[in-house]
């Protein structure tokens, strides 16, 4: 598959002005060869986790176990430092956002998740409280076969302005957006890391082997 670049957000705009309104300011996570430490942001990588703190875990009915018994450790899936993606997103004095998710797949999910996707744990976190930090946290018991699983790595940052999905504009919109779409689509699947923006269901994360990314899979840009 080709990889195609989205429009910049002046061609997109300049096509459909009337998306203006919609825009919120985002950031792209892109994958980057590298090893992460605790004190790195990363996709995938080991987490500045208080030695203190218990290592969140998921007793939820998964597509691998009904019963969600034994439960399964949470898989860190992306740390992400202020100094390093400065923006009006950061809760007042946080400097530090940990995202996990249990590496399954549930059909059923609690009523705050996306269903069919992993559960999702977010801690926000002021980095200076983290005295100690956990060594070797615990690995999950099972985990769906394909990509819930990410590959440690550094990642580089693109800010953008991010648009809802297709379905969720205007019905006069759609029509204009599937055409400008279907120019610069190559009909791939996302497996973008995106910070802020629109909300959109959990998916395997972009890796460093696979940098992935249609330009328009929902008016996401």
């Amino acid at each position: 598959m080709t990889f195609v670049e989205r429009p910049s957000d002046a061609e997109i705009l300049a096509a459909l002005p009337e998306l203006a309104s919609f825009g919120r300011e985002a950031v792209l996570l892109n994958p980057a060869r590298g090893h992460p430490g605790v004190r790195d942001s990363s996709i995938g990588g080991p987490l500045l986790w208080p030695a203190d703190e218990p290592w969140p875990v998921c007793s939820e009915p998964d597509e691998e176990e009904p019963s969600g018994v034994p439960a399964v450790a949470m898989v860190p899936v992306a740390q992400i430092y202020a100094r390093d993606v400065p923006g009006p997103w950061w809760p007042a004095g946080m400097d530090l956002l940990q995202v996990l998710w249990c590496p399954n797949e549930h059909w059923d999910a609690p009523a705050n998740q996306a269903d069919v996707s992993p559960i999702v744990e977010l801690r926000w976190r002021q980095v200076a409280d983290v005295d100690e930090h956990l060594v070797g946290p615990p690995h999950p018991v099972r985990h769906y076969e394909f990509g819930y699983l990410p590959e440690p790595c550094m990642f580089t940052t693109k800010r953008l302005i991010d648009f809802p999905y297709r379905e969720e504009l205007p019905v006069d919109l759609q029509p204009r957006l599937r055409r400008l779409i279907e120019e610069t689509d190559d009909e791939g699947k996302d497996t973008i890391t995106r910070l802020s923006g629109w909300s959109w269901e959990a998916g395997p994360p972009g890796t460093c082997h696979s940098r992935r990314r249609s330009p328009a899979r929902r008016a996401e840009w």
